[in-house]
């Protein structure tokens, strides 16, 4: 089950310092007005030892986010690079989970951010599976949201924005209330988006579907993982736009994240995906990413940052 223990290091603006220093201010504009961008990128133990996985790739992703809301980075990505192994080394950690977060820090109240310092942090937490091992194996629940995905008019999905983050917390919290392990949110035109943090995926007639980036989703690097996996195994994949009745009767069903990895759905709404338990394609996803991410597999290793 997902658990995160307090880290006792972290990188801060350029420092590495205790734990207990890394505060903000309680003027800090990202509080009051949701003025960050951040990104989830796990570091997997391998026999060469850990490794981060896709790190370029999720830091390329957050410099381009904080250009489109005026946010300039104060260090280079290769200063970030950099400072996401140290986080590793310092935490003396074989596995984690790394956050890292750029904000606008103290200034006036008020929505303008043209004032508030722009601030980085990355953190490096030990935790274990965001759903538990046994979950990882039969599935999760999931249920349709009442909650809507925002819509690109409004507010950019494809950036890891913290602010718009409300959207998926309404959509989570109301589907563990209604007794379910995950939501599902679909955009404004009734069609299928995402979940509250993953990206989603049916297999219909051994065919593996995914809804496009014009949906309103994140363009995960763990979905972009997966599709490039899939289709080195041979298999099918289309980018199609997806609705309800797409789901229910699909065969198989998997979400992907940074924190879910390949996860498969067993059943949406009380009503079980075919026979309700994890199907074969899942399985051989599931099973070459993991090998992927773990140095297991040399044709990916050019996705692996050694720390």
């Amino acid at each position: 089950m997902f658990e995160s223990k307090k880290p006792k290091k972290i990188w801060m603006n350029g420092k590495i310092i205790d734990s207990e220093r890394a505060n903000v201010h309680i003027m800090t504009h990202a509080l009051h007005y949701g003025t960050g961008v951040f990104e989830g990128i796990r570091c997997y133990k391998t026999i060469q030892g850990p490794a981060i996985f896709r790190l370029r790739d999720h830091l390329i992703r957050l410099e381009n986010g904080s250009k489109f809301y005026g946010m300039k980075i104060p260090y280079s990505l290769n200063q970030i690079e950099t400072a996401a192994k140290e986080v590793v080394h310092e935490n003396k950690l074989e596995e984690c989970y790394l956050r890292p977060i750029v904000f606008r820090g103290a200034g006036p109240i008020g929505v303008d951010p043209t004032n508030a310092p722009v601030q980085i942090a990355i953190i490096a937490i030990n935790m274990g599976k965001y759903f538990d091992e046994k979950k990882m194996e039969t599935g999760i629940t999931c249920m349709i949201s009442s909650w809507r995905r925002i819509n690109a008019k409004i507010i950019p999905p494809h950036i890891k924005a913290t602010g718009q983050y409300i959207n998926s917390v309404l959509a989570k919290t109301e589907a563990k209330k209604a007794g379910y392990d995950e939501a599902i949110m679909l955009n404004i035109n009734e069609r299928i988006a995402e979940g509250s943090g993953e990206n989603i995926f049916i297999i219909k007639n051994k065919e593996i579907f995914t809804p496009p980036i014009s949906e309103d989703i994140l363009a995960g690097i763990t979905r972009n993982s997966v599709i490039q996996i899939a289709k080195n195994e041979k298999f099918v994949v289309s980018e199609r736009t997806l609705i309800k009745e797409d789901l229910y009767s699909a065969d198989e069903i998997f979400m992907t994240g940074t924190a879910a990895e390949v996860t498969p759905v067993k059943s949406i709404d009380g009503k079980n995906i075919d026979n309700g338990v994890r199907g074969p394609i899942t399985t051989i996803l599931q099973k070459k990413y993991l090998d992927a991410v773990k140095g297991l597999d040399k044709n990916y290793m050019n996705w692996l940052t050694l720390v």
